[in-house]
């Protein structure tokens, strides 16, 4: 039996609220290889059940977190270019022509 629209969001934010409860104070945060750390740069921690946590290296205090769906569909939607920055006008590009 499918879940109704209701059902799916008590059970999201069911989730969402787990997620938040989690102690990540122990948790290995990781960065891309070849940042300095004076850069800022994203930090992602693994949680369980295959969960994420992302934050700035200059902002420790706001942590983000993703269900394992949540990241999965982000990896894959930056993989596809969905999140792919138009470059600012003067730059060149489609954004310099419109």
């Amino acid at each position: 039996m499918a879940e109704t629209e209701a059902e799916i969001k008590a059970r999201k934010e069911r989730e969402r609220d787990e997620l938040y409860a989690l102690d990540i104070s122990g948790v290995e945060w990781h960065c891309a290889p070849g940042t300095e750390e004076h850069e800022e740069r994203v930090e992602i921690a693994y949680l369980p059940g295959g969960a994420v946590a992302m934050r700035s290296s200059l902002d420790h205090d706001t942590v983000l977190r993703y269900t394992e769906a949540e990241w999965r569909a982000f990896v894959l939607g930056a993989r596809d270019g969905e999140f792919d920055l138009e470059p600012a006008p003067g730059e060149g590009g489609a954004a310099a022509k419109e």
